[in-house]
């Protein structure tokens, strides 16, 4: 079975895996220029419409081809880490952190601290494909 695999041609399936790859490359480049264009644009439109909004002290304007709603979009950040990590344990507010793990630094824990497993943690190993261009 083995010599079955060494028999493909895996010189052109690399050919072919890069030349496919460049072309997703060409593809998502052109996309990207373009769709950067139509959001400038969309920008330019949104600033003209929360303008008129704000001029009209209106939260919403039906139109015949849609309604424009003015809304308010909070964010949060911290500059301080320790302080908001000791916040969330002294509060047990643990649901303002987003649930997912960091994967880097998991792997590197669990390499560093063999002993060590948390309950429930799932892990998930796969074998992957690389290919590197020929210089």
């Amino acid at each position: 079975m083995e010599e079955d695999v060494l028999d493909m041609p895996m010189d052109q399936l690399a050919k072919t895996y890069v030349r496919i790859r460049d072309e997703r490359v060409r593809l998502k480049s052109e996309f990207d220029e373009k769709d950067s264009q139509l959001k400038e644009q969309m920008t330019v439109l949104e600033e003209e419409m929360l303008n008129a909004c704000n001029k009209i002290k209106a939260d919403s304007i039906r139109t015949a081809h849609g309604t424009i709603i003015r809304s308010i979009k909070s964010r949060y950040w911290t500059n301080d880490w320790s302080s908001m990590y000791k916040f969330i344990k002294d509060n047990d507010a643990f649901a303002l952190l987003e649930k997912r793990i960091h994967q880097s630094n998991m792997k590197e824990f669990l390499h560093e601290n063999s002993d060590l497993y948390p309950a429930g943690l799932n892990v998930e190993n796969e074998y992957t494909i690389v290919v590197r261009r020929s210089k």
